[in-house]
């Protein structure tokens, strides 16, 4: 049950939630969220050091960023003095007060962040000889990065990064499988700080180019009202539907994951908005913040942005993918993902005979269409890197266009205070990526130093037998555990290190990993990915279900499961991606992506209405296995499967038509 200090809306369904209690669900369930509200110098302090933060960033992505152990270790410096000075040690801790040994962490954090600048020459010729102070600032540098990962993003990963050490260092004593020489700590320390494998590796490099400006254009699209008139946008498009405001949640879901790193942050922005609206309707509370989980996960999974792993993917694909490929490549299954949450809740609110909204509670359709120039942005990063732009040049040019679009308006116009405030708010999101992918970036080094992913996959394709659905459902497993309380971006770097390699080992053994097909790679990586995104749905720890579950005051188990069931289309799409990789729009033809996205709908609608029990009518236990059944045939990649599944469902699409008056009852069930 939600405890006595959740935030209900018993008394009173249909109001929104206050910024003041939206706030407190962030900080009780997005760890990122709960930070200190200091006051005093020390906020105009840690005001003016975020700004510095944020132009540094801007400077070197107009410029050109400096060698990659500069780069890196500035970025991260930054993060560590900040995460300290914001982010209490335990939650319960008083927030407005800064205790003095963090004010000493954050010092270690700045010296840990300069080393490399200070001393870059004779690092650079060191040739990997680390002198005492090298060996003391390195072991300073991982002990700093888990503890700061622990307060800004959470103890899962910093269990795992630590586990990750342990492992290095004991090799020897590991079980046959997992067995190698061990390493000495000093080599631990120099692989960890001194080379560009460990904390300083491909996680936050990308973190320290790409993923940064995207946080600063996101930040400057939220000043502009963006947010809000994704919400006043969906109500106009898909309020007077059936079920009207469910649409509306996942809908404005999919436009705010264009921009939002976090499934919580999502639910939170828009769920505070949407669910009342669900409830006033009629829909039942764990449902409607099941809806608004799901559509909010969802957003994850959508480009152009994908929570930034998009950024992270191209990097550790490699092989000329560009970020291009990768945003294409997530376009149909994100549309499918969506398509079978819409589905589900549409049939739900035919299964319940809701109504949409009514004229009298529409939003005024003339000005919100009048602000349709608020999109400008998104569209204009989209046309850039389709003609082949830089991605950080193309982030730039949107927040310039930001800037320019929010003057057309005297209420998004953005003065000298917002355009600093925007670019604050942009480096305080980031300090939850820098610890992310620093602490992400331990487990990779010790994965590359010691073969760990090699044995793993050997060894879930030898308890599979060298089935490929036993290995696909003991990676999902995997991937659903290993990305449980974990963010986006260290939830892709843990799931990819460790799971995909297994489904790279079997879909092409043998085959060194620059001969692998990138079609097979990127199947891989999807794969786990939308696994690993899922895990905040999933129960026992489904981070944004509960989140949902503090704006409806739904029992947070019940709208987790109702929020996997509505996700079920994200349980099958990883497997379509796997066997019918045309799902990604590589080296096919438009005739192969229009048969393949035609049976898959196909395959939703047959599956969304079994589960749910409703089509034109109730359905008996048995309509239900068979439409389920049809579905899974239609979505499985065979011409003979596909066919089978279509003959099947119009059979039942053509009984549904005919008995829908005489078979069962469509009267609407009791809400």
């Amino acid at each position: 049950m939600v405890d006595k200090n959740e935030i209900k809306l018993e008394n009173d369904q249909h109001k929104q939630l206050s910024e003041a209690d939206q706030q407190a669900l962030l900080e009780k369930y997005d760890i990122e969220s709960n930070t200190r509200n200091v006051t005093g110098v020390i906020k105009y302090v840690i005001y003016i050091g975020l700004l510095a933060f944020a132009l540094f960033q801007l400077y070197t992505a107009i410029y050109g960023v400096f060698p990659a152990q500069i780069q890196r270790t500035i970025h991260l410096g930054f993060g560590l003095v900040f995460i300290f000075l914001l982010f209490p040690a335990r939650r319960k801790k008083k927030k407005d007060i800064i205790p003095f040994y963090d004010y000493i962490l954050a010092l270690l954090g700045g010296l840990v962040g300069s080393y490399w600048t200070i001393n870059y020459k004779q690092l650079v010729n060191s040739l990997g000889q680390l002198e005492r102070m090298d060996f003391i600032v390195g072991l300073l540098a991982i002990l700093l990065v888990l503890e700061a990962a622990r307060r800004a993003v959470g103890l899962p990963i910093t269990i795992i990064a630590s586990l990750f050490l342990a492992y290095a260092y004991f090799g020897p004593y590991m079980p046959a499988f997992l067995s190698h020489r061990g390493q000495s700590i000093e080599s631990i320390v120099n692989l960890m700080f001194y080379s560009t494998d460990g904390i300083l590796g491909t996680p936050i490099s990308v973190s320290a180019t790409f993923i940064f400006v995207f946080l600063i254009f996101g930040a400057f699209l939220m000043k502009t009202g963006v947010g809000q008139y994704f919400n006043d946008l969906a109500v106009t498009l898909a309020g007077k539907l059936v079920g009207g405001p469910a649409k509306v949640a996942i809908f404005s879901s999919a436009l705010q994951g264009t921009i939002s790193g976090s499934s919580v942050a999502n639910v939170v922005t828009s769920g505070s908005y949407t669910i009342p609206m669900m409830k006033k309707l009629g829909y039942k509370k764990e449902f409607a913040g099941g809806v608004e989980a799901a559509a909010s996960t969802g957003g994850q999974l959508m480009p152009p942005i994908m929570g930034a792993a998009a950024f992270l993917m191209v990097e550790f694909i490699g092989r000329g993918v560009t970020y291009w490929d990768i945003a294409k490549a997530a376009a149909i299954p994100a549309l499918l993902y969506f398509t079978g949450i819409w589905i589900m809740t549409h049939f739900e609110a035919k299964r319940l005979g809701l109504r949409g909204l009514t004229e009298d509670e529409m939003p005024n359709r003339k000005e919100v269409l009048k602000k349709i120039y608020l999109l400008t942005p998104i569209i204009l990063i989209i046309v850039l890197m389709l003609t082949g732009r830089p991605v950080m040049h193309a982030a730039l040019y949107g927040v310039i266009a930001c800037i320019l679009v929010g003057m057309l308006n005297k209420d998004t116009r953005l003065g000298p205070r917002d355009i600093l405030d925007a670019l604050v708010d942009g480096a305080r999101t980031a300090l939850g990526v820098v610890a992310a992918t620093a602490c992400a970036g331990i487990i990779v080094g010790v994965v590359l130093k010691t073969g760990l992913g090699l044995s793993l996959a050997n060894s879930l394709i030898s308890l599979s037998g060298g089935s490929i659905i036993l290995t696909l459902l003991l990676v999902m497993i995997a991937s659903l555990i290993l990305g449980m309380g974990a963010p986006t971006t260290a939830n892709y770097v843990i799931t990819s290190t460790i799971a995909a390699p297994a489904i790279v080992a079997l879909l092409s053994p043998g085959t060194p990993q620059e001969l692998v097909p990138v079609v097979i790679l990127l199947s891989a990586h999807f794969f786990v990915f939308y696994f690993g995104i899922i895990a905040d749905i999933t129960p026992p720890v489904a981070l944004a279900a509960f989140a949902a579950s503090g704006i409806s005051g739904g029992d947070p188990i019940k709208t987790g499961v109702n929020s996997a069931k509505l996700a079920i289309a994200a349980f099958i799409i990883p497997y379509m991606i796997v066997f019918s990789p045309a799902l990604l729009m590589i080296d096919v033809t438009i005739i192969q992506i229009i048969w393949v996205v035609f049976t898959a709908i196909m395959g939703m609608i047959a599956i969304g209405s079994g589960v749910i029990g409703f089509w034109y009518r109730k359905l008996v236990w048995f309509e239900r296995l068979i439409l389920i059944g049809a579905g899974l045939a239609m979505i499985y990649p065979e011409s003979i499967s596909d066919i089978t599944g279509l003959v099947v469902f119009g059979i039942m699409f053509a009984i549904q038509l005919i008995t829908k008056h005489k078979v069962g009852s469509s009267t609407p069930a009791n809400v």
